[in-house]
């Protein structure tokens, strides 16, 4: 009886642990900047895109061709974001892949006190 609870727990926390890492909601983009240069070898212009998700910050790097007019900055975007890759798909249904590259805690907003 012992031994099937030592099982039951450690496929629970194996599921726990692929279950945490894929995230999908609505997030705000930040930020959409070319990435380095484009030469004969890359050719492809490559671009880092920032936007917030579940209190971090993050900037993530394509390998597609995209167009920059295709990812306004400020408008919504949906994410899919599992470990370290993140698809986004802007309201037209433009899909974006990418590797995350960046990740930043975003402090805590206190609540406001009430003066006295």
């Amino acid at each position: 009886m012992h031994r099937w609870t030592v099982v039951l727990l450690v496929v629970l926390a194996c599921a726990s642990q692929a279950w945490a890492g894929k995230q999908k909601g609505t997030a705000t983009l930040k930020d959409f900047q070319p990435a380095g240069t484009t030469d004969k070898k890359n050719k492809t212009q490559k671009f880092d895109i920032t936007f917030d998700a579940t209190g971090n910050e993050y900037v993530c790097r394509t390998n597609d061709k995209l167009k920059a007019t295709d990812f306004v900055v400020g408008s919504d975007v949906k994410y899919e974001l599992d470990n370290d890759k993140v698809k986004l798909k802007n309201p037209s249904g433009k899909e974006a892949k990418c590797m995350v590259v960046r990740v930043e805690k975003q402090p805590e907003t206190p609540n406001a006190e009430v003066p006295k």
